[in-house]
């Protein structure tokens, strides 16, 4: 398979702290990708510089062979690369449809020019907008509760309507951070069969999760981080036997 995304040599400092030293990253079109290490090594911040809210001090970031290094978290999300967000940020007075149509449009800039652009759609583009939400909503298991408002879901819920909105935008490759995150076990597997639903609808994934066994269960191919550099890379079956993998994070979370 060919690489989707590229990230090469990417380095961060805030101030006189080095968060990635010379990372690199390949994620290939239609594999689910898994970023894993222990807390404070640097997968939020990866994952940040991916997405385009935070820029690498070095380093280049490449999408479907484009450099888009230093782009706007909205220009990022134009080409093709949404997110999710590991503390669920939803708009709590807009029922969980508009929640989503407003994904619909989220290609066309910032979200003010988001939020703008769904109070004043045409009667079409509206039917339009509203059909494919819900087609995500439907996709994401969240039929049968369009009406309600973000509040009176689940947490578990809100990480689903949160990837519905992500969905919606129609990306090529979808950033999930912490999705497992307050699960139960039964929870969790059907988050597993969600992911790969999302890989088999065309959708290139990458993982930020902490709980490994989801992440071997379900990824083709695994990065890890620890104090800010790659470990290791490889299948997860290659990963769970890594020496170096068992004692820097492994050996504590399975």
């Amino acid at each position: 398979m060919t690489a989707l995304l590229v990230a090469d040599a990417i380095s961060k400092r805030f101030g006189g702290y080095l968060a990635l030293a010379d990372v690199g990253v390949q994620i290939r079109a239609g594999d689910i990708h898994a970023l894993i290490g222990p807390n404070g090594a640097g997968k939020t911040t990866l994952f940040n510089i991916i997405s385009g809210v935070a820029v690498p001090t070095a380093g280049r970031i490449a999408f479907q062979g484009q450099d888009y290094t230093g782009r706007r978290a909205d220009q990022v999300l134009a080409m093709g690369v949404a997110r999710n967000f590991q503390h669920v940020r939803l708009f709590p007075g807009l029922s969980i449809v508009e929640n989503v149509m407003i994904g619909c449009h989220a290609r066309m800039g910032s979200l003010l020019q988001e939020l703008l652009s769904y109070v004043r759609l045409e009667p079409r583009a509206e039917r339009d907008a509203r059909d494919r939400a819900l087609e995500v909503i439907n996709f994401v298991g969240l039929q049968g509760r369009i009406a309600m408002l973000p509040g009176e879901l689940t947490l578990v819920d809100q990480r689903r309507l949160e990837i519905a909105r992500a969905l919606a935008s129609g990306p090529q490759l979808l950033l999930l951070d912490e999705p497992a995150a307050g699960m139960n076990p039964s929870e969790v597997n059907q988050l597993d069969t969600l992911i790969r639903q999302i890989r088999d609808s065309g959708i290139t994934v990458l993982l930020v999760e902490h709980h490994t066994r989801l992440v071997m269960a379900v990824a083709d191919r695994v990065t890890v981080l620890s104090a800010g550099r790659v470990i290791a890379d490889g299948p997860p079956s290659i990963i769970q036997r890594d020496e170096a993998v068992i004692t820097a994070y492994l050996g504590d979370s399975q």
